[in-house]
């Protein structure tokens, strides 16, 4: 899930340990919130990287690429919830962690080797995240 931001932060236990945005108007930043599946690969994590990165969604439809934002990256296995049966989600679809932190990993550093400034959340931490959606602009992208 891509989302265009003018500042995002992600903190853990009251410390700040990732954030974009918030000073002044520049070329605007990204978060994006991954979520891994059980049939994700290096090669789909370091394309969605170059899809993420080339994305143009920023004003005047430009990427990170053309403006030198930041993308603020956060794992979130709850985007593979399932609620289409009773009230409790299922996480089946979700990767356990095992698999999806290296992949995590593989997306955030395929997006630096770009050129691109990642920040990060913590993987499975609990996180609180905070974000002003600019636009507001939300992609939900798939390989």
């Amino acid at each position: 899930m891509v989302q265009r931001v003018t500042q995002a932060s992600v903190v853990v236990e009251g410390e700040v340990v990732g954030s974009v945005g918030g000073g002044e108007e520049d070329g605007g930043h990204l978060l994006v919130l991954l979520g891994v599946t059980h049939d994700d690969t290096v090669q789909k994590a370091e394309s969605l990287a170059r899809k993420v990165h080339g994305l143009r969604v920023l004003r005047e439809e430009r990427s990170v690429a053309d403006t030198g934002g930041s993308v603020l990256v956060v794992s979130q296995f709850t985007l593979y919830g399932d609620a289409r049966k009773g009230r409790r989600p299922s996480w089946t679809a979700a990767a356990p962690g095992a698999v999806a932190e290296p992949l995590y990993e593989e997306f955030c550093a395929a997006l630096r080797a770009l050129g691109t400034d990642v920040p990060t959340g913590r993987f499975g931490a609990d996180m609180q995240v905070a974000s002003v959606n600019d636009g507001p602009v939300t992609i939900l992208l798939e390989l």
